[in-house]
């Protein structure tokens, strides 16, 4: 498969910047509440500089990977000259004041956070691993070097080995659990609330992984209702879009969040319920498609995902 970002000539790879750390728990409301402090807005030296260590009570190279992950999960955003950042619509929906889930506890937070990561080419193994990976199961080395050869035809400046390796190893650590030792804690079996997803399991043999195709019962439609306007707006102005598009184009709901096909038609088929009419289903003529019949907002689509929230209050609550 050769579409998508990662192969635009213009795609400049990011294979670094978490310091080798997986996202932990707390984390990106560490980073938000720091922003938050200054209004919303504030001098990046001023939240991640020195002071940073004893804010965050952790050590530089974690305050660095803090950093890295508030950005790429879409909750801070910084400026184009690098020297502020503020937080975004998503950041103040989940973990603001008023928010939805500001301890990271609800199922949904999780997905839409991986959607944020593995959805956009800004991280490439992440991309490529969800989005063009061409097997069920790898081994962590067969997944570097998947890389490294796209890296090479690419012709991607400064992709170092070691690199490689490092950012992939991150990349199991997001999804996978480690396994406690006799020189590790249970901090560090559950250091990324990304592996609650199931997405990505050990196999019996050593360094062996499997992606888990299938319906994901913790997946709520208004998520998936999300996601698909996300996707929406950067594939195409059309105002329909086909199943096949959404369920296995790089970048696309089906393939982000793992589902077969007839997983993405079933949610498809309560998208005008899910999206209060904004979309909706059609297989006229034989086309099986996505109508779009009006216009909406990013923040309005991130509401679709406000009603996931309120149903896992519910269930705690029977």
């Amino acid at each position: 498969m050769t579409r998508g970002p990662l192969y635009q000539d213009s795609y400049s790879p990011q294979l670094s910047g978490h310091e080798t750390f997986p996202l932990r728990y707390g984390w990106l409301k560490k980073a938000y509440d720091a922003v938050a402090a200054s209004g919303g807005e504030a001098e990046i030296r001023a939240v991640f500089g020195e002071d940073a260590i004893a804010r965050f009570g952790v050590g530089k190279n974690m305050v660095a990977s803090i950093r890295h992950w508030a950005q790429v999960s879409g909750v801070l955003v910084e400026s184009a000259g690098a020297k502020t950042v503020r937080a975004t619509s998503l950041g103040d929906r989940l973990l603001g004041p008023q928010g939805l889930d500001p301890f990271m506890e609800d199922p949904a937070s999780l997905w839409l956070i991986h959607w944020q990561l593995a959805a956009r080419p800004t991280k490439t193994t992440w991309f490529w691993a969800f989005n063009h990976y061409p097997a069920v199961t790898f081994e962590r080395d067969q997944l570097a070097k998947g890389i490294e050869r796209l890296a090479r035809e690419r012709q991607w400046a400064r992709v170092a080995s070691a690199t490689v390796k490092n950012d992939v190893a991150c990349f199991i650590r997001t999804y996978v659990a480690q396994q406690p030792s006799g020189r590790s804690g249970n901090d560090d079996a559950l250091e990324s609330p990304l592996s609650e997803l199931g997405l990505i399991r050990a196999m019996g043999k050593r360094d062996g992984f499997r992606f888990v195709r299938g319906a994901k019962s913790s997946l709520g439609d208004g998520v998936f209702a999300y996601a698909l306007f996300d996707f929406w707006a950067r594939h195409t102005t059309s105002a329909t879009l086909s199943l096949e598009a959404i369920a296995h184009e790089p970048g696309s709901p089906g393939r982000v969040f793992l589902l077969d096909e007839n997983d993405v038609a079933d949610r498809l088929a309560d998208l005008a319920d899910v999206t209060r009419g904004a979309f909706r289903w059609s297989e006229t003529a034989g086309l099986k498609q996505v109508v779009r019949d009006r216009l909406i907002e990013p923040k309005d689509a991130l509401a679709f995902a406000d009603a996931d929230f309120c149903t896992s209050l519910r269930m705690e609550a029977a």
